[in-house]
């Protein structure tokens, strides 16, 4: 992929940041350019404004970039205010659509707006960071009611541009990643009882997503897979 450009978006996360990193140090795209609301975006990007999104990828169409790899970063489980819900009870209209708004709603955009860009002649990767528990197969704790809803719903728009993409290209490449329990602000909360191995560091995890990301083929579009490479079922 030398002499090619990517794009991660929400590249001041903890993960964000370490796979534009990640990126920039194996030298396989010639520019990587980091989107996220931070100043030091060359265009700020918000998640929850459609004409935000619109003008990034405008911003990128101007400049006659055509990314090869888009990796859309981002993700909410908790905020200063709020967490993930342990019961019905603690279900809440405005946390409910500002789970969908992050974690579904604003990587479709993402996708409507950038998958144009990308060269329909190439073998193209979109990548989306959703979560294990997202899986509605594999589901048996329950809780987390948002976080759970919205990743689901992700992953079915994953699924959803993959089928419409193969039409136009049949190289294309777009699938849900689930790197693990990552050690960052989203993760912290919740940390205590993974054991140590099964901790990653932001560093670690970029490379093993990457690694994944590297390994597919075609054929693998529109399917959810964790950090190892095993497939995750819907």
């Amino acid at each position: 992929m030398t002499g090619q450009s990517a794009v991660v978006i929400g590249a001041t996360g903890g993960i964000g940041a370490a796979i534009a990193g990640a990126l920039e140090t194996d030298g396989r795209f010639d520019r990587v350019i980091r989107l996220s609301r931070s100043t030091s975006s060359p265009i700020s990007l918000d998640l929850t404004s459609e004409a935000s999104i619109r003008d990034a990828a405008a911003w990128m169409q101007d400049n006659h970039i055509s990314p090869s790899m888009v990796f859309v970063a981002t993700g909410l489980l908790h905020d200063g205010k709020q967490g993930p819900e342990k019961s019905l009870r603690q279900l809440d209209s405005d946390w409910l659509m500002q789970n969908y708004q992050i974690n579904a709603v604003g990587p479709a955009l993402i996708a409507k707006y950038f998958l144009p860009l990308m060269d329909r002649r190439e073998a193209i990767r979109f990548a989306v960071l959703s979560a294990r528990v997202g899986s509605i197969s594999d589901n048996r704790l329950g809780g987390w009611y948002g976080y759970r809803a919205s990743k689901a719903a992700l992953n079915m728009m994953i699924r959803n541009l993959s089928i419409e993409w193969s039409r136009k290209n049949d190289r294309s490449i777009i699938v849900a990643l689930h790197p693990g329990t990552v050690d960052t602000a989203l993760s912290q909360p919740f940390q205590g009882n993974v054991p140590a191995a099964k901790l990653f560091e932001s560093g670690r995890a970029a490379r093993q997503l990457l690694d994944v990301l590297d390994a597919l083929k075609p054929d693998d579009s529109g399917k959810i897979f964790a950090w190892d490479g095993t497939e995750i079922q819907p």
